[in-house]
């Protein structure tokens, strides 16, 4: 699994497949071993990268989420009506479902910011977006920022990124670049959909992703990655 998700916020149904013994977590900022939950590598953002992005975006109307050991915390004010601040009625649900709730999730961060594996920005719309993404890699050069949605700024660490997470278990499994694949719809997937052998960017992805990829998948609705990955056993 490849995803910008923590570790513990996973889809049970993804993580209970037969097979499916790693998982890349929070775009590359941690490693784990699925069956036993064991974090294999993990990149932590320094605390003064955190100071560094919570003074830049201070008094933008953002709320932030932070992860730390595979949990997932957010304010109890985003709890409470997620779609104030820019929340998909579909992920409605699973953010309430897979968050901890804390009453100060700045305050949070701030006590926090020497263990933090990543952090997020939830804005509302794609203007505010690009602005806090610039203020935010403006101010430090020690973060990898990204996005998987377009309400959200992803940060972690400079060394993380799917790419970094693909590399090390190629490494640790003792595989060659060219024996991998990948899938991918988002912008968070690009360094990885490049990096592996074969990239597959599928149909209802982002324009950036479909030109980060060698191939075409169908999209997730017509079951496009289990019909390459069938392909390729063949």
């Amino acid at each position: 699994i490849a995803s910008g998700r923590a570790f513990d916020t996973l889809p049970r149904d993804m993580v209970e497949l037969p097979g499916v013994e790693y998982a890349i977590t929070l775009n590359g900022a941690a490693m784990y071993h699925v069956p036993d939950g064991k974090c294999l590598k993990r990149y932590r953002i320094s605390e003064q990268a955190v100071e560094a992005v919570m003074r830049a975006t201070e008094g933008e109307p953002v709320s932030y989420e932070a992860f730390i050991d595979g949990a997932a915390y957010a304010g109890k004010a985003l709890l409470e009506n997620p779609e104030a601040f820019g929340i998909s009625p579909q992920a409605v649900e699973y953010v309430r479902s897979t968050r901890h709730g804390v009453e100060d999730i700045v305050r949070f961060i701030y006590e926090n910011k020497h263990r933090l594996d990543s952090m997020d920005m939830i804005v509302p719309n794609a203007k505010l977006q690009k602005k806090v993404w610039e203020q935010a890699a403006g101010t430090t050069d020690e973060v990898y920022i990204t996005s998987s949605v377009q309400n959200l700024v992803e940060v972690a660490d400079r060394n993380a990124g799917k790419k970094a997470g693909l590399v090390f278990f190629t490494e640790l499994l003792g595989l060659q670049r060219e024996e991998t694949a990948a899938f991918g719809d988002g912008s968070n997937d690009i360094t990885m959909l490049m990096e592996a052998g074969i990239g597959f960017a599928m149909e209802n992805a982002c324009a950036e992703a479909k030109e980060a990829a060698d191939r075409m998948a169908l999209s997730n609705e017509q079951e496009g990655v289990a019909r390459e990955i069938e392909r390729l056993l063949a």
